[in-house]
């Protein structure tokens, strides 16, 4: 890893426990714009990201209209998909339909994954596990889009939720328990 963003990164958020909801939140829509990119690409556009999404605030997103959808297709700010664009406000509006249901997304999560950080019993990193299309599902059934279960697991470890650091790693810890539902 030489690019000094990317370490940083590595070195400072990858895989840190998130509990926080709207930052549960942000994450999984910046790795739903990493899909088929280099989380480089995103790492650097992610201020313009923040900009152009409102700081991620998902009731501002979820007012945006066609024509914030033309306005980010011009943004060269931000990785200019339509389709994850237009992702991106549906997601804000599910986050928000779930929160008026009276389930806040970290608690949510925290259901799905009571024990975080899981290991991974295999030792290799994984693209996707039985885990992660589980929780695919389960935000797809809320209205969620762009998020299936390999964005999903990318998502977890960043978020702290699977533990994939290399025991070579200076971040690495020993595994506490081995997980067989990772």
């Amino acid at each position: 890893m030489t690019d000094p963003l990317l370490r940083q990164y590595h070195d400072e958020e990858w895989g840190v426990p998130v509990r926080d909801s709207r930052l549960l939140w942000e994450t999984l829509v910046l790795e739903s714009f990493q899909a088929g990119l280099s989380w480089l690409i995103v790492l650097r556009r992610r201020e313009g990201f923040r900009r152009a999404f409102a700081g991620f605030d998902p009731e501002k997103i979820a007012l945006f209209t066609d024509a914030d959808v033309d306005r980010l297709m011009q943004d060269e700010g931000i990785i200019r998909a339509r389709a994850k664009i237009v992702a991106t406000i549906g997601n804000a509006r599910a986050y928000l339909a779930m929160r008026g249901n009276g389930e806040d997304f970290a608690d949510f999560i925290s259901k799905l994954v009571p024990d975080a950080p899981l290991h991974n019993p295999s030792g290799t990193v994984l693209s996707q596990s039985p885990l992660s299309l589980k929780i695919s599902k389960e935000l797809k059934s809320r209205g969620f889009r762009f998020v299936g279960p390999v964005i999903v697991y990318a998502w977890m470890q960043a978020v702290g939720l699977v533990h994939d650091h290399d025991p070579s790693c200076f971040r690495y810890t020993p595994k506490r328990e081995v997980s067989s539902d990772l």
